[in-house]
């Protein structure tokens, strides 16, 4: 205890406090305190030490040492261990790595093996296999977790998820919001903070289609099903219906290097044209509509699909008449912004999340629409999607991503714990979950909770700033089985080849 007076002393001269202090005589008893305390401490930490020692002494060295001692003079044992109880052998610095290196090299198959021998019975041979299971028990469970480790990497290993970029697509001028697939034909859209939503090409990523309807960021990009019709939401307040007239000549134009040197500047410039488009089919605003921001818009099924459904920051989302462009009904109840609704795709079915940590199931297959609220993230809830077998999976700011079942709103199925916040993520028909991250990182799960595989993200591909969306192409299109979008203004697609099941 000397050095540790020694600094407790020091540490109160070089506290300079006039000698007419009042509270001066308090301190030094504070002091003092401290100091007898720091003895207790001291004094408890060395009785524990010399117990330690005793014990594993008694029941650890000994035994093994006088089983050595035996068994390398290579001599049979005609006595039990243990005949005295009176004296205790020191291990020599020589032995004592030697028995506990091969005492840690043995599990319990070898314990039972060397029971008989050292012990030279059956009685000795039980009692030295209990003290080596007492005492060895922390080294077996540590090699019992070192080979459950090496199964699971080994499972990971011969899982091998093989994934590249195979398409990039650029052209926007400020960050992309969302991206999306059109079942049946080899194209994508886009939604873009640059005002502009596009239509791309997948066979040679050119840009065929540019509205620029909007006089805001353009949030949110839905293709109809069955129609050349395109949804967009809108930070202007407004949701708009546009017609995708895709012009499929300009589309196959493609070039080699040999031709692009005998190309005119006419030429180059007709080949780089994008076709272009200001005004929509229908506008969905004005009495009725939202005060804010919309945030997402989705495709309600009906007859022809003709309501939709918008999200917004008034913290409403409300369910339009195509036809009449009038709303319908006003879905309120969240405390904050909403941040993405989507749409079954066979049943009326969508659901709503906000910033609230909440969202909500909407059931408009009833005459008086029916809502569940689901809680379970404990920040922003960011995108919530349907899955098969009557399942929806939601992001959240919180890192986490739960899987739901429609009939028990309670709890989650499986929970999701990444490392970054989630943004709008995507599940295929395969049931496998692509989950976009603000740290730049695009990871994939299956609906069990399981680590599928993580995206390769070097200086030569993947995003370099947040990924803000991801979709799945129903049927791989051209190699291309994925679309992601992000702020650094790029779109890709990736080829991904899963596993296959045994």
């Amino acid at each position: 205890m000397k050095p540790s007076k020694n600094r407790l002393s020091s540490l109160a001269e070089d506290i300079t406090i006039p000698e007419d202090a009042p509270f001066r005589a308090r301190l030094h008893a504070l002091f003092g305190q401290i100091e007898k305390e720091f003895e207790l401490l001291y004094l408890e930490n060395l009785t524990l030490q010399e117990k330690l020692d005793n014990c594993m002494n008694k029941d650890l060295i000994c035994p093994y040492e006088r089983s050595a001692g035996v068994i390398a003079a290579g001599g049979s044992i005609a006595n039990p261990i243990g005949s005295s109880n009176t004296h205790n052998i020191a291990l020599s610095s020589a032995t004592q790595p030697n028995i506990v290196s091969a005492i840690q090299g043995h599990d319990d198959g070898d314990a039972a093996a060397l029971g008989p021998i050292i012990g030279g019975g059956s009685g000795g041979g039980k009692g030295l296999k209990a003290k080596f299971t007492s005492s060895g028990g922390k080294v077996k469970a540590s090699n019992k977790l070192k080979a459950q480790t090496s199964r699971i990497v080994s499972s990971f290993k011969a899982q091998t998820v093989v994934s590249q970029v195979t398409r990039e697509f650029c052209g926007h001028k400020d960050g992309v919001w969302q991206v999306t697939a059109k079942v049946g034909q080899p194209i994508i859209g886009t939604a873009s903070a640059d005002h502009t939503a596009c239509i791309w090409g997948i066979e040679n990523g050119r840009c065929l289609l540019q509205y620029q309807g909007h006089a805001g960021s353009v949030n949110s990009v839905k293709f109809h099903q069955n129609r050349d019709l395109v949804l967009t939401g809108s930070g202007d307040a407004t949701a708009h219906i546009w017609q995708a007239a895709v012009n499929w000549d300009s589309s196959k134009r493609g070039h080699s290097s040999e031709e692009e040197l005998d190309d005119s500047d006419e030429q180059v410039e007709d080949r780089d044209r994008v076709d272009t488009l200001r005004t929509p089919l229908c506008e969905f605003t004005g009495p009725g509509g939202h005060s804010s921001v919309v945030v997402a818009a989705d495709w309600l099924p009906s007859m022809d699909h003709r309501q939709i459904i918008t999200g917004s920051w008034d913290r409403t989302a409300i369910l339009w008449d195509v036809e009449s462009r009038e709303p319908i009904q006003t879905l309120t109840g969240h405390d904050h912004e909403l941040t993405h609704v989507s749409a079954h795709t066979s049943q009326r079915l969508v659901v709503t999340a906000s910033r609230d940590s909440t969202f909500r199931l909407w059931d408009f297959r009833y005459e008086i629409p029916a809502v569940s609220v689901f809680q379970g993230h404990t920040e922003s809830v960011t995108s919530t999607v349907f899955a098969r077998d009557d399942k929806v999976v939601s992001g959240s700011d919180d890192r986490t991503v739960k899987v739901w079942e429609l009939r028990n709103m309670r709890s989650a199925l499986a929970t999701i714990r990444t490392d970054s916040s989630v943004n709008r993520l995507a599940v295929s028909n395969g049931g496998i979950i692509a989950i976009p991250h603000d740290n730049r990182q695009i990871r994939l799960f299956d609906l069990n909770g399981q680590r599928v595989a993580r995206l390769p993200r070097t200086s030569r591909q993947g995003h370099r700033r947040m990924v803000s969306s991801v979709a799945w192409a129903e049927d791989p299109l051209l190699n291309c089985d994925l679309f992601s979008c992000g702020f650094d203004r790029r779109v890709f697609g990736w080829s991904i080849v899963l596993p296959k099941e045994n």
